[in-house]
């Protein structure tokens, strides 16, 4: 029966002079797919790309492309199936943008490596795919990091692979064009049926991405799935050994650590009003308290992982006479008290908006009240 992986692995173990770093490895991915290597720095992931593509030789076990034992592929075989990004910065002598891109074209010309018409027009469609075409007569060596890195995601899209293997692709890359690599790299997926296999730093990007994740921890693959199943509650801190501050799965709201201390300022918020509020307290070192929230809502994250205390009820229960008490109490406790949310959204917010005007009147009265722009 034919294979349903286009790439797999079995009982892979990879290492350097003969010590294992990674055992067992046992990873999957079939056309169109994205899977997504994530673990803390050093845990091994590019020893796993550079074995996968034959850069380091694996200790023990099988890679499996296209249904056949990768080590029995020849290179020419091999590069017509799958093209390689990794970190590591080339140093091309003397060649321009488009020379670069062009030796992915390499594995299709004949002995003498002459560009057909075809090549020609291959190369040109892949600066575009892009957008590095302004780059083409440029000398490789003076272009940004960033631009190199394009440069180098058209060469592998020139070879035209059902497979492309990257190592941190969006290292050197500014948001703009994080967004935009990672973009063409799911157009190519869904488009051309590219199977991708890649590192990633970036949590959030992997999480949205992905089809697979691998986590890599220890010595070992500790979780692989879909996204969902990844980042379930308290995974994330866990995988990468986090001693401070916090990572929430549902939101990718990654904090520093909270301000220990008695509330200084109680900050009454909702709708993501309050999340930058939260974060310039943390910044200035001034500890508050924060509620009453719905645990669904947008400031809630933040809240939880920054606040010294948070008054919270379950999304859409009733706050209790405790919740209430305490959020008075807290009024008359701290010696600032700012509301974030907009003053004539109290009538469309229910019982939830008559409390929080109950709240904002007291503090006016003990002269708590205080605008946020006056606050620092």
């Amino acid at each position: 029966m034919k294979d349903e992986y286009y790439f797999r692995t079995e009982g892979l173990t990879v290492g350097y002079d003969g010590v294992p770093l990674i055992k067992d490895i046992e990873i999957g991915i079939r056309r169109g797919e994205i899977l997504t290597l994530i673990g803390p720095n050093g845990a091994g992931k590019t020893t796993i790309l550079k074995s996968i593509i034959r850069q380091l030789s694996p200790i023990c076990g099988v890679v499996y492309l296209d249904g056949r034992k990768m080590q029995e592929m020849n290179g020419k075989e091999i590069a017509t199936r799958m093209s390689v990004v990794l970190t590591e910065r080339v140093k091309p002598e003397l060649m321009s943008c488009e020379d670069v891109v062009a030796t992915g074209r390499y594995p299709y010309t004949g002995t003498f490596g002459l560009l057909s018409d075809q090549d020609r027009r291959i190369v040109k469609e892949s600066m575009e795919l892009v957008h590095i075409t302004e780059l083409s007569d440029r000398d490789f060596t003076r272009i940004s990091d960033g631009q190199k890195q394009r440069v180098m995601l058209a060469r592998a899209i020139c070879q035209e692979p059902d497979m492309i293997v990257l190592d941190e692709p969006t290292s050197f890359l500014d948001i703009k064009y994080k967004l935009e690599f990672l973009s063409i790299i799911q157009k190519m997926a869904r488009s051309r049926n590219l199977s991708v296999i890649m590192s990633l730093h970036e949590l959030d990007l992997a999480g949205r991405i992905s089809d697979q994740m691998v986590c890599v921890r220890g010595d070992k693959i500790d979780r692989c799935g879909t996204p969902e199943e990844i980042f379930t509650k308290g995974y994330i801190p866990k995988l990468y050994g986090m001693t401070v501050g916090s990572y929430d799965e549902l939101s990718g709201n990654l904090e520093l650590e909270k301000v220990s201390g008695e509330p200084k300022v109680l900050i009454l918020s909702g709708n993501g009003t309050g999340t930058s509020l939260f974060r310039r307290l943390q910044r200035e070192g001034i500890p508050f308290a924060a509620g009453i929230l719905m645990e669904n809502d947008l400031d809630y994250p933040s809240a939880k992982a920054l606040a010294s205390e948070v008054i919270s009820v379950r999304a859409f229960a009733p706050i209790r006479e405790a919740e209430q008490k305490r959020a008075m109490e807290l009024v008359e406790q701290c010696e600032k008290v700012i509301f974030t949310l907009p003053e004539d959204h109290f009538s469309q917010m229910g019982e939830y908006g008559r409390i929080l005007e109950k709240l904002l009147t007291f503090a006016k009265e003990t002269g708590k009240y205080c605008e946020a722009s006056a606050a620092f």
